[in-house]
């Protein structure tokens, strides 16, 4: 027969005990213990508000076992009886302690143990002290004392951080306590080792605290970081130094040796120069040497939190003196940025992987992450600004921030998230007092943490699901701040450069190339003038920035049009914060606005597109898709048909400022710049197709079908910055409807009229020259009317014309019929016989004359000149209109696309098609360079050695070769003239009766 179960007390497991028979039963033993009658409900109320309220309870009864007066204590509610059970609630470690010495529970009891209104203890009040505890006393006992002396103070500290109510906000105050207290264990060590060692009277001694000592932010339990400093007290170094190393020696026993009240921590001098391999003391001039000398990047890093922490205090300070200077000097050194990335990722690459995930310390978004970005940037710009000397982190992202090196929201979140982290490290450290820098793995360990920061249901996962939030959040902001490009550039300069003072400046600007300095100075001066956040984060940026604007090819027009964006944009949220954060957004944007007349209008006409260069896609074309859906809702967010029109053009202007942007950073090939380029003008044809019928038509039913015809470059998909769009015009009328010509005819006149003018972008000028009938004809036709024309009337010009013809917008039944209209012309059945080959020679021939503008060099225009771009593609034209009917490769409307089709054919060689490839390519990167540099079109290599620099330098060519350029040009048109000639103006042609051209690029004798 079994026994019935009895049912759990429900109040014990709300109360957020995990075994509540253990703990109604331990809380009956405890009550039956304590004097009077204490509150059983009130009792367990106190403890469901510790974070393990099954470890207070076992430790309370286990205290007042060993002292029955701490049930006085526990009785009556208030200030002690919650120290006393957050402290055993906290920490198992500690509860021990008070078990051993329940006298403490006295200490914890008091009202004010720190004085009123002092939350933890004044440094000196905790040397005092602990030094009181150890004076006349023998080395073993006094190992014992301080230790003794040394947990009742940090009782008061972790009664006083666990009982807070806010200890994300307590922490600093509580590491800074933490070191405190370290610092004055170590004084009290000092003590105990003079008394027992010889000699001590002739030595000079001093503990510099480093790590997280020397910053006050140490942890409850750490390896005390120090470097031990001697000098002699009057005449005779080595006898000082000999007296001083048997100090340090004992102070390192004293400290880490186990006694009968356990161990303090261990004393750690690997810091001190040439690490554990270097004398265990040294003195000022022997540090002196080593530091000028010898020291590593990383030492310097570690300097940056040195402080006087016990013994001799002016030797420290003779010491901090010395060495300080240095540390604010070292970012100076060659490497040094990249050599403290280097050293993090180290640290990171050493964590073993079975630890990594739960790292808090060493891992990405640990610790150290923070950590070193907040000690790199302090060692970049603290050369030049004190406000950047402290050894603490809290005080130094404080400054950071205040400064303008670090955004507001940025140290906000480094802020919160760098106090939490050292919260959880601090809970998990205080439990067993180890040392330890990993988030538990067990869901008790986890929900006992996760309690002792106020997380009450579902403690564990909540806490593990905050914590791995900052810590990605954490690893954002370190990769943005840590591997920022401003700062090796402004590590590379000199603290002049820096400080950016007027004298400096000018001098500066006169050896990076400005041609006026003067004006140059009134930019910087009105940029950084003033005590703005904006001003000082422009003389942040600017010192830097200068040196970019100089690499381009005019530093003047730069800052210039710098100005120009930051007087607009300087006010809002974003931009300088862009530019200081976010990658190489600075330096992008000072190399474009030094190289490209046609991006500063561009951005002059929409300077918030500069963020692009911040984003992580910004300069990535959008689809054709995405291209299509933009601008249709930039029209339909208008009703009338002119600010429909510049809604789409303004779609156009922020993509094609993309492309221009991309391409001077070169995140942009040319094959794939100009299919781009392509689909922005088609998207916008389209848009604009759509916004002028519904400007024409309105709420009426449309009279005709209509589409637009690309030809010329748009046609073969290889627009440029400076090309126009040829284009045709086709309707044809809907059955049933009237005055379909006259509507047509409006509705193109309308999408002209629409893309005309001054707008956000650059005018797209539409040219119908390549029509039936050319400038003579109407420019609409119907589909009809081309029909016709086509099969009775058409010329062979119009037939190579049509061999880049494409529809791009409107019907598309009638783009298929279309299409399927012009393939007899362009493509013809047998080829074309030898007498439209003597025509289209003829013709070529006689434009070469007429067509190139007045005054022109043929040598040297890219278009029309000799070798140009013509002359590329009447050699390809030919080959497509002779040879496409027996190879379909030849049937495509893209000049590079047949070239390589005619070489895959044996149609010409690949050593010819070479040449014709770079002339062709050369050409039109050359004419596209000319317009981003000038901001219009260039025909030619300009005879202006700073505008032929600009053009050389866009094209990616070093410093000075800009003279080169027209040489280079030349020397290649020459050699595609020379084959042009041979292919298109060659003898007899052989082969077959329709005129094909020699396969293998044989030349005609």
């Amino acid at each position: 027969m079994t026994t019935a179960r009895q049912p759990l007390p429900a109040h014990l497991s709300r109360a957020g005990f995990t075994d509540a028979r253990r703990a109604e039963r331990l809380l009956d033993e405890l009550l039956a213990s304590m004097p009077g009658d204490p509150d059983a409900e009130d009792l367990t109320d106190a403890l469901s508000r510790v974070a393990d309220p099954d470890e207070a309870l076992l430790g309370a009864v286990r205290l007042v076992e060993a002292d029955p007066e701490v049930g006085l204590v526990l009785h009556e509610a208030g200030t002690a009886r919650d120290r006393v059970l957050a402290v055993l609630g906290g920490s198992t470690a500690l509860a021990d302690h008070l078990v051993r010495h329940p006298e403490h529970v006295a200490v914890l009891a008091q009202t004010h143990p720190f004085g009123r209104g002092r939350a933890l203890p004044e440094p000196g009040e905790l040397t005092d002290r602990l030094v009181r505890a150890v004076e006349g006393l023998t080395d073993r006992e006094g190992m014992d004392a301080l230790r003794v002396a040394y947990r009742r103070e940090l009782l008061l500290i972790a009664a006083a951080d666990l009982v807070s109510e806010d200890p994300v906000e307590l922490l600093p105050d509580v590491a800074a306590a933490l070191a405190d207290l370290a610092c004055a264990a170590l004084e009290a060590a000092v003590v105990l080792a003079r008394a027992q060692t010889e000699g001590q009277e002739h030595c000079r001694f001093s503990v510099i605290g480093m790590g997280k000592t020397g910053g006050r932010e140490l942890n409850y339990i750490s390896d005390v970081d120090v470097v031990f400093l001697v000098g002699p007290a009057g005449e005779g170094d080595d006898e000082a130094l000999a007296v001083g190393s048997r100090l340090a020696t004992a102070v390192m026993r004293i400290c880490s040796q186990s006694t009968g009240e356990g161990a303090l921590w261990q004393v750690d001098a690997a810091l001190r120069p040439e690490g554990k391999n270097g004398p265990l003391v040294r003195s000022l001039e022997s540090h002196r040497g080593y530091y000028q000398r010898w020291a590593s990047t990383w030492e310097f890093q570690a300097l940056l939190k040195a402080r006087h922490a016990a013994g001799d205090e002016e030797l420290s300070r003779e010491w901090l003196d010395l060495v300080q200077p240095m540390v604010w000097e070292a970012s100076a050194r060659e490497g040094f940025v990249e050599n403290v990335q280097s050293m993090r990722r180290r640290v990171e690459e050493h964590v073993p992987p079975a630890e990594a995930p739960w790292q808090l310390k060493l891992g990405p978004g640990g610790l150290r992450d923070i950590e070193f970005s907040v000690q790199l940037l302090q060692l970049v710009h603290g050369r030049t600004d004190e406000e950047l000397h402290s050894g603490t982190t809290l005080e130094a992202l404080t400054a950071l921030r205040d400064g303008g090196y670090v955004g507001r929201d940025d140290a906000g979140d480094l802020d919160a998230a760098y106090r939490f982290l050292r919260v959880l490290e601090h809970r998990i450290q205080l439990h067993r007092l180890r040392r330890t820098h990993l988030m538990p793995s067990t869901e008790a360990d986890q929900r006992r943490l996760g309690r002792s920061l106020g997380e009450r249901r579902d403690a564990a996962a909540s806490l593990v699901q905050r914590w791995r939030a900052q810590q990605r959040e954490v690893r954002r902001l370190h990769e943005r701040l840590f591997y920022r490009p401003l700062l090796a550039a402004v590590a590379k300069l000199t603290s002049d450069e820096v400080r950016l003072s007027p004298e400096a400046a000018r001098v500066r600007l006169s050896a990076l190339g400005f041609r006026d300095p003067a004006g140059a100075m009134r930019h910087l001066e009105s940029l950084t003038d003033g005590v703005s956040r904006r001003a000082t984060i422009q003389r942040h940026l600017l010192p830097v920035m200068l040196g970019w604007f100089a690499d381009g090819a005019d530093p003047d027009a730069g800052l210039l049009a710098f100005r120009r964006i930051s007087d607009t944009l300087g006010t809002t949220h974003w931009y300088l914060k862009m530019l200081r954060d976010e990658g190489s957004a600075a330096e992008r944007l000072a190399h474009v606005l030094a190289t490209s007349r046609y991006a500063v209008e561009l951005l002059i006409k929409a300077p918030e597109s500069v963020s692009l260069l911040g984003e992580a896609t910004g300069l990535r074309p959008v689809s054709r898709e995405a291209l299509g859906a933009r601008m249709l809702a930039a029209a339909e967010r208008h009703d009338d048909p002119q600010d429909a029109f510049t809604g789409i053009r303004s779609v156009r202007a922020k993509e094609l400022l993309r492309l221009v942007l991309a391409d001077l950073v070169g995140e942009i090939d040319q094959p794939a710049l100009r299919s781009a380029l392509t689909e922005l003008t088609d998207e916008l044809l389209a848009a604009a197709l759509g916004v002028a019928t519904r400007a024409v038509v309105g709420d009426g039913q449309p009279a005709a079908s209509m589409l637009i015809v690309g030809v010329g470059r748009l046609g073969g998909r290889e627009l440029g910055y400076a090309s126009d769009a040829d284009l045709m015009f086709v309707y044809e009328p809907l059955e049933g409807a009237e005055g379909a010509a006259e509507q047509a005819s409006e509705i193109i006149a309308a999408l002209r009229k629409g893309l005309s003018g001054n707008g956000p972008d650059p005018t797209l000028e539409l040219d119908a020259s390549l029509r039936p009938e050319g400038k003579s004809g109407p420019l609409v036709r119907s589909f009809e009317s081309y029909s016709v024309y086509y099969q009775r009337w058409s010329a062979g010009w119009e037939s190579q014309a049509l061999l880049r013809a494409r529809p791009l917008a409107g019907d598309d039944d009638l783009a298929q019929r279309f299409t399927d209209l012009i393939q007899p012309l362009r493509w013809p059945d047998d080829g074309i016989d030898q007498a439209a080959v003597r025509d289209i020679r003829r013709l070529k021939a006689r434009m070469e004359g007429e067509r190139l503008p007045r005054g022109a060099d043929p040598r040297t225009h890219f278009k029309l000149g000799l070798g140009g771009l013509t002359d590329v593609e009447w050699v390809v034209q030919l080959t497509q209109l002779q040879h496409a009917h027996e190879h379909d490769g030849l049937r495509t409307t893209g000049t590079l696309a047949a070239l390589n089709a005619a070489v895959e054919a044996s149609l010409i060689s690949e050593e010819d098609a070479s040449v014709l490839r770079r002339s062709w390519t050369l050409a039109s990167r050359l004419r596209d360079a000319g317009v981003l540099w000038r901001g219009r079109p260039v025909e030619s290599v300009p005879s202006d050695s700073r505008e032929a620099e600009g053009v050389s330098r866009i094209l990616g060519r070093p410093p000075g070769h800009g003279s080169e350029l027209a040489e280079e040009w030349r020397r290649t048109a020459r050699r595609c003239r020379h084959v042009v000639e041979q292919l298109l103006y060659g003898g007899p042609l052989h082969g077959t009766a329709t005129g094909r051209l020699p396969g293998s690029g044989a030349r005609p004798s």
